[in-house]
C-alpha cells in the first residue's frame, strides 16, 4: 500500500490517550472553578447586604422612621431595584428584621439562603 493513499487520520489510541489527558485537566480545574464561583457569589451577597443596610440606614436618617419593606426603599429611590439573593437567584428570600418594639418596618436584612458559608457561618446571620 503506498503511503500517500493512505488515509490521514488518528489512530484509537491517539484518541483515547488525548480524551484521558483531558478529562485530568478536567479533573483539577471543576473543582476550583466551583470554589471561585461560591466565592464570588458570598462576595456578591456582603455587597448586596451592605447596600441593603446603608439604604435603611438613610432611610431612617431622612424619614425617621424604618420603611415598611424593602419596596419603600424602592419606590423612595434609595435603591434602583431590590437587590437579587445571589445564593438564591431570588428578590423574594431576604429575611427582614423588625426594628425592636414595632409591629412593622425593617430595620435590618439577611439572606434566606440555606446552609453555610465557606467559613461555617449560617447565611442567615450575615
Amino acid at each position: 500500500m503506498n503511503p500517500s493513499s493512505r488515509s490521514r487520520g488518528f489512530t484509537l489510541i491517539e484518541l483515547l490517550v488525548v480524551l484521558a489527558a483531558m478529562a485530568l485537566l478536567l479533573s483539577i480545574a471543576a473543582p476550583r472553578y466551583y470554589e471561585h464561583v461560591d466565592r464570588a457569589r458570598e462576595t456578591v451577597l456582603k455587597h448586596n447586604l451592605m447596600g441593603m443596610r446603608e439604604a435603611i440606614d438613610k432611610f431612617y436618617a431622612d424619614h425617621a422612621r424604618y420603611p415598611k419593606d424593602l419596596a419603600e426603599l424602592v419606590t423612595a429611590r434609595y435603591l434602583r431595584e431590590v437587590p437579587l439573593d445571589p445564593l438564591t437567584d431570588r428578590v423574594d428570600t431576604w429575611l427582614l428584621v423588625k426594628p425592636q418594639g414595632q409591629a412593622e418596618g425593617v430595620a435590618d436584612v439577611h439572606s434566606g439562603a440555606k446552609g453555610l458559608s465557606r467559613d461555617g457561618v449560617s447565611y442567615a446571620r450575615w
